[in-house]
């Protein structure tokens, strides 16, 4: 798959693409970055890529012309449609569920905003999908890019270890529970639960989901309603969270 970038600082997703072990990913050619520097698209002795807002108000506007010949540019090497994506806080939430989908899909072309925003001429004409991280302000799109490019990349065949995302937290709507390692005793005294020790794989797999469960249930209790309605959760899960209610914890949201 490929993902071609359109952005004012290209020099902020080398780092990425050759570090951890997502670079397995970019290295073999499973997902192709394509970097388009905006300011390549500018046609004044500036290189100018923004300006003032119609009707006022603070900070500049991405322009309408090079983006949309920076686009132009794209279609034309891509050879093919492609999502568009932009990213902004009125977006969709980016979520697994998303990126599961464009990690099975062909890739997409991600414009990076910057400033107050992109002329909307260029949304409306262009954008087909809209993404937010969150209910908060970036500086730009090169960071929502950036994860975006990670989540998926990960997701990728060799990249990881065959059941490593399957576990991931949202991978099922839960959360993942806790994770330990070496030594069993700290010398605090605090120890790897005993039954992670026991060798018993059901045992272990029971202790893991129910701390699934909890962590989803005390944290994140919306995601536990979205598992229920999906069909999710079995009836031996609905009896650990029954009991999970009943504890002295307070309100869980159940």
């Amino acid at each position: 798959m490929r993902f071609d970038v359109v952005t004012l600082f290209p020099e902020l997703f080398a780092p990425h693409l050759v570090h951890g072990i997502t670079r397995r990913a970019f290295a073999s050619g499973q997902v192709q970055v394509r970097l388009w520097p905006l300011r390549d698209f500018a046609q004044d002795a500036y290189r100018r890529v923004d300006d003032r807002p119609y009707g006022g108000g603070p900070g500049m506007v991405m322009l309408a012309e090079p983006l949309e010949r920076a686009l132009k540019a794209v279609r034309t090497e891509r050879g093919g449609e492609a999502p568009v994506v932009h990213f902004t806080p009125a977006g969709r939430r980016l979520d697994q569920s998303l990126v599961q989908t464009l990690a099975q899909g062909l890739g997409a072309v991600m414009i990076c905003g910057r400033y107050e925003g992109v002329d909307q001429r260029v949304i409306d004409r262009h954008v087909t999908l809209e993404i937010s991280l969150g209910d908060f302000v970036l500086s730009g799109g090169e960071l929502p890019a950036l994860a975006l490019l990670d989540a998926v990349a990960r997701l990728q065949e060799g990249v990881l270890q065959a059941p490593s995302h399957q576990q991931d937290s949202f991978s099922d709507g839960l959360l993942e529970g806790p994770s330990y390692s070496r030594p069993e005793v700290l010398p605090d005294g605090r120890a790897v639960p005993a039954a992670l020790l026991s060798g018993h794989h059901r045992e272990i797999a029971r202790w893991k989901r129910e701390r699934s469960l909890e962590w989803t249930a005390r944290r994140r209790p919306d995601l536990i309603e979205q598992a229920r309605l999906a069909g999710r959760l079995t009836s031996q899960d609905e009896q650990f969270l029954l009991r999970l209610a009943r504890q002295p914890s307070g309100h869980l949201g159940l």
